[in-house]
C-alpha cells in the first residue's frame, strides 16, 4: 500500500515596486541631493560660509524625507495628515448633521463626506435588468455595483480552487483593457444573522393543523439558528472616468456601461462568484443606509421580503448625525474603526489565507473587508516591471552576505513578474481596508483585539486609519470611492516622494 502526498496550490509574488531614487529619499529627494551638491560646490567657490548656508537647509529638508514609517510614509506626509485633521476640526468639518432640522438645504439625509455630492440614477443592461449608476461630479466618475454570492471553499477540490483563482486573475487582467476604468473594489460584508429571512421562509409555511410538537420544533429552530450563523454579502464596484478633453452626456455613459455589464458578470460567475447580478440604485442606497445605521438592517430585510423593496432613495441613505474622532467614526446607531494594510502576506500563501478575516467577527455589529484594485494598462505595466527588474538586479550585485541573499530572492521575484507580464498577465496595484462597526465606543477596544488576531492569522500587517476615519469608512462602502482619485496631490507625484 502506497500513499501519495496531497499538494495544495500556493500563491504569492506580489511585491511593492521599488521607488526610484537613492535609498528612502525617492525621486524628488534624489533630485534635491544632486541639485544641492551642485549649488553647494558653486557656493564654495565664493566662501565656506556661503557653502554652509546652502548645505544646511538642504540637509534639513532631506532628513524628514529620509525618515519613513513601516508603510513607507515620510515625516512630511505625517505632518500633512495632522495639519489636515487640525484644519477640518477647526472648521467643524468633523461633525455632520442632516435631516429636516439641520441647516443643510433640502432637509434630506444625504451621505456625508466624500459621498455628499454623489448622485444616483438607473439604466438597463442588454437583458433589460435595472442597474444603479453613481455619478461623482467632482472627478466626473461613474460607478456601477455588481452583487454576487460566491461559492464557498469548503468541500471543494484544490484543482477547482486553482481554476477559480486563475480565472479571477484573468478577470482582473481584463479590467486593464476596459476603456476608461479607473479602479475596482471588492467588498465582503459580514454581520450576525438577524433571523428575518429564516422566519419569513419557515413561519408562513407552518400549517395550521400541524402537530404541536412539530410546530414547537420549527419555532425553536427559527429562534435559535440565527444566534450561531451570520450573513455575508459580496459586492464588486467598478468606477469609470471620462477621458480628459471629452464631453459625454450621462445617458451616453450609462448606455456604454449597460453594454459591458453582461460580460463582466459572466467573468465573475466563471471565477467562482456564484450568481452575479447588477445592483439597482435602491439596493445600493439600502446597503449604504444599513452601514451608517446598523439598527435598521432587520427593517430593511423585512421590507424587501414583504414588499420587494424599501423605496429608499440615495438622498436618504446617509446618517442623521456623524462625528469623526482621531481613531473612530460615530454614525447613528454604530461606531466604526477602519484599518489600512501596510504589508501584504510575505512568501507563498494558500487560497484560504484571508478566510478568517472575511468571516464574521464575534462581538461586532458589522464588518467589511474591501480589496481595492488600481488597474494598469499593458504599456505602463511593461515599463514598471522592467524598471523593477533592473533595480532588483542592481541591488543584488551591490550587496554582500545576507543583504545579497535577500536581494537575490528579490531578483527571482522580479524576473518571474516580468516573465508573466510578457506572457500576457496583467499588473494590478491593490490594497486592503477593513472596517468594524460596534454599538458603543467602549466596545472598540475588544473589536481592535479581534481585528489584531484576524490580521495576524492572515499574515497581513495593518494600521488604524487615524485622522481620516470618515474617508476610510466611505472607501469600504460599495460606492466607488477610490483613494487615489480623492487626493489633491497627483498619484504620480506621491510615488516620486
Amino acid at each position: 500500500m502506497s500513499t501519495q502526498a496531497v499538494t495544495h496550490p500556493t500563491y504569492g509574488n506580489w511585491r511593492r515596486p521599488r521607488r526610484a531614487g537613492l535609498g528612502p529619499l525617492g525621486l524628488v529627494g534624489t533630485f534635491v541631493v544632486f541639485g544641492g551638491l551642485v549649488i553647494t560646490l558653486l557656493a564654495s567657490l565664493i566662501s565656506l560660509y556661503a557653502a554652509l548656508t546652502v548645505l544646511v537647509p538642504v540637509v534639513l529638508f532631506l532628513i524628514p524625507l529620509a525618515i519613513r514609517t513601516q508603510d513607507g510614509r515620510n515625516v512630511y506626509q505625517l505632518l500633512t495628515l495632522r495639519i489636515g485633521w487640525w484644519r477640518r476640526k477647526a472648521k467643524g468639518a468633523h461633525l455632520y448633521v442632516s435631516g429636516p432640522l439641520s441647516a443643510r438645504p433640502g432637509g434630506r439625509f444625504r451621505p456625508p463626506g466624500l459621498l455628499n455630492k454623489v448622485t444616483a440614477t438607473e439604466g438597463r443592461d442588454a437583458y433589460d435588468r435595472p442597474f444603479g449608476v453613481l455619478h461623482h461630479p467632482n472627478r466626473n466618475l461613474y460607478t456601477i455595483v455588481l452583487g454576487c454570492d460566491p461559492d464557498g471553499g469548503s468541500l471543494i477540490d484544490p484543482d477547482q480552487v486553482d481554476i477559480w483563482v486563475a480565472l479571477w486573475g484573468e478577470w482582473l487582467a481584463r479590467l486593464a483593457h476596459e476603456p476608461g476604468l479607473r479602479g475596482a473594489s471588492v467588498i465582503v460584508e459580514t454581520a450576525p444573522d438577524t433571523g428575518t429571512r429564516l422566519a419569513n421562509e419557515v413561519l408562513p409555511r407552518i400549517h395550521a393543523d400541524a402537530p404541536p410538537a412539530a410546530r414547537a420544533v420549527m419555532e425553536e429552530v427559527v429562534e435559535r439558528y440565527p444566534t450561531a450563523s451570520s450573513e455575508m454579502h459580496t459586492y464588486v464596484s467598478l468606477t469609470y472616468g471620462v477621458p480628459a478633453g471629452q464631453k459625454r452626456k450621462r445617458d451616453d455613459v450609462i448606455t456604454d456601461l449597460a453594454i459591458r455589464i453582461p460580460g463582466l458578470l459572466s467573468g465573475l460567475v466563471a471565477a467562482g462568484g456564484g450568481s452575479a447580478y447588477p445592483l439597482t440604485a435602491e439596493r445600493i442606497a439600502e446597503v449604504v443606509r444599513v452601514a451608517y445605521d446598523p439598527s435598521v438592517a432587520a427593517d430593511v430585510l423585512n421590507a424587501r421580503a414583504q414588499h420587494g423593496g424599501t423605496g429608499l432613495e440615495w438622498d436618504d441613505a446617509g446618517p442623521a448625525a456623524a462625528v469623526e474622532t482621531v481613531s473612530s467614526y460615530q454614525h447613528d446607531s454604530g461606531v466604526s474603526r477602519t484599518w489600512l494594510m501596510t504589508l501584504a502576506p510575505r512568501g507563498t500563501v494558500r487560497s484560504s489565507v484571508l478566510r478568517g478575516m472575511l468571516e464574521a467577527a464575534p462581538g461586532t455589529r458589522r464588518k467589511r473587508v474591501a480589496l481595492v484594485y488600481r488597474t494598469i494598462d499593458p504599456a505602463t505595466s511593461a515599463r514598471i516591471v522592467e524598471a523593477d527588474r533592473r533595480s532588483a538586479q542592481f541591488m543584488a550585485t551591490s550587496g554582500k552576505g545576507m543583504v545579497q541573499a535577500r536581494a537575490a530572492s528579490e531578483v527571482r521575484a522580479a524576473e518571474q513578474t516580468a516573465t508573466e507580464e510578457a506572457a500576457g498577465a496583467g499588473l494590478v496595484e491593490f490594497s486592503l481596508m477593513l472596517t468594524v462597526t460596534v454599538d458603543t465606543a467602549q466596545e472598540l477596544a475588544d473589536a481592535s483585539v479581534a481585528v489584531r488576531n484576524l490580521t495576524a492569522a492572515s499574515r497581513v500587517l495593518m494600521r488604524p486609519a487615524d485622522r481620516m476615519q470618515a474617508a476610510a469608512f466611505s472607501c469600504t462602502l460599495p460606492a466607488g470611492i477610490l483613494p487615489w482619485e480623492q487626493t489633491l496631490v497627483p498619484h504620480e507625484l506621491q510615488e516620486a516622494l
